[in-house]
């Protein structure tokens, strides 16, 4: 391995340890106690060192959380939809993002409720956020995988995932009744079943 490749690795390993250090603070106590002074503390880095990997600072560490969020969300959901009969694919697609969301709370939170530098449904839209959407729209049974999902199978998604959120931050934060979920965990399912 070449010095160029080394110094390639070593930023990629430092940037995971940023972006991992960030959702442990987060996940413990909040996003109000991530900031780069104390990520840098914690990991022993300089402030100069996150900024030159993150030079947005907070905002592009949040943005980078999200990310790897987006892309561990898809991998769940996929093994959820791939290990599910024909007839079980909206519920095991429901209850996988339902326990993602309760599982990872800081990192749904900068997922889907934080102010990112991306946007969805964009041309700028990063491909993990296109992928994510994406098996929303193979949950619903929509995956025609153009990439454009403006018709049914992508509206139907929109409102699955509209859904979803407001059941987990509902569910998160104590405002729907924890005897009722498996009633409303098949009653979402049968309104989105595709057959």
């Amino acid at each position: 391995m070449g010095v160029r490749e080394r110094k390639a690795r070593d930023k990629q390993e430092r940037e995971r340890r940023i972006v991992d250090c960030a959702r442990t603070i987060a996940d413990s106590e909040g996003w109000a106690a991530v900031t780069t002074r104390r990520l840098a503390n914690e990991i022993e880095y300089s402030p100069p060192v996150l900024y030159g990997h993150f030079p947005d600072g907070r905002d592009g560490i949040v943005s980078a959380v999200a990310l790897v969020g987006f892309t561990d969300f898809t991998q769940v959901m996929r093994e959820a939809l791939d290990g599910a009969g024909i007839a079980d694919r909206v519920g095991a697609f429901i209850e996988a993002y339902l326990a993602f969301a309760a599982e990872n709370p800081a990192t749904y939170e900068a997922m889907f409720s934080m102010r990112l530098g991306v946007q969805f449904a964009h041309d700028s839209t990063p491909a993990e956020l296109r992928e994510a959407f994406d098996v929303l729209v193979d949950a619903v049974g929509g995956g025609d995988h153009t990439g454009d999902h403006t018709g049914d199978a992508g509206t139907r998604a929109e409102l699955l995932w509209s859904a979803l959120h407001g059941m987990s931050v509902l569910t998160q934060g104590h405002r729907l009744s924890p005897g009722n979920r498996r009633r409303r965990v098949d009653a979402l399912a049968g309104l989105f079943d595709p057959a």
